[in-house]
């Protein structure tokens, strides 16, 4: 399940992923607006059980399809259009289960992914510029003791994009990501 509550928007829409369809409404003064449903089709005609939207950021979705070996999506519902994210990197592409990612504008405005991979306890990170269409590999400085099975992502102002983590051991962290500089850092948190 993904949830984003935008507060600026003036056309919020809800989008369902339901067992055979994908539906899309619109949400007017905090209600579903009646009879205003729209019924679209994967663009990648992947069935919606097997999508799960990772993240979203001004009205784009980052999906991983976890049918064809978990490849990663971004796809805006309602132009209909979709980019497969080439996968340069990776041995493998994206698991729901150790994985997370999220979505920023760079300085000179390219939309930029983040994907954080953990496998076998080490910890990845890469970077998909739009633009260029290519991953880069990022320094994850040492996050290896901030796996999880649980990430949740939100962006943050001041070009910061925040990863909370919930570790293993009820452990709770907060992970910043500085979008400028392309670097993870950890700050300091009062108790």
């Amino acid at each position: 399940m993904h949830t984003r509550r935008i507060l600026s928007s003036l056309q919020k829409k809800l989008l369902s992923l339901k067992d055979n369809s994908i539906v899309v409404d619109n949400i007017v003064g905090g209600n579903l607006e009646a009879d205003t449903s729209k019924t679209i089709n994967s663009p990648f005609n992947v069935h919606p059980s097997f999508l799960r939207v990772i993240a979203s950021f001004k009205g784009l979705l980052l999906v991983c399809n976890e049918r064809i070996c978990c490849e990663l999506i971004l796809w805006n519902p309602t132009t209909r259009r979709f980019r497969f994210l080439a996968d340069d990197y990776f041995n493998h592409n994206f698991d729901r289960n150790s994985d997370t990612g999220g979505m920023y504008f760079d300085d000179p405005n390219d939309l930029k992914v983040i994907h954080i991979e953990r496998y076998c306890n080490v910890v990845n990170s890469r970077v998909y510029s739009r633009r260029r269409e290519s991953w880069r590999m990022i320094n994850s400085l040492n996050v290896t003791n901030f796996a999880s099975t649980y990430y949740s992502w939100s962006p943050g102002k001041a070009y910061i994009s925040w990863f909370s983590i919930i570790g293993f051991h009820q452990e709770r962290h907060i992970v910043a990501f500085d979008v400028l500089s392309a670097h993870f850092i950890f700050p300091r948190l009062w108790k």
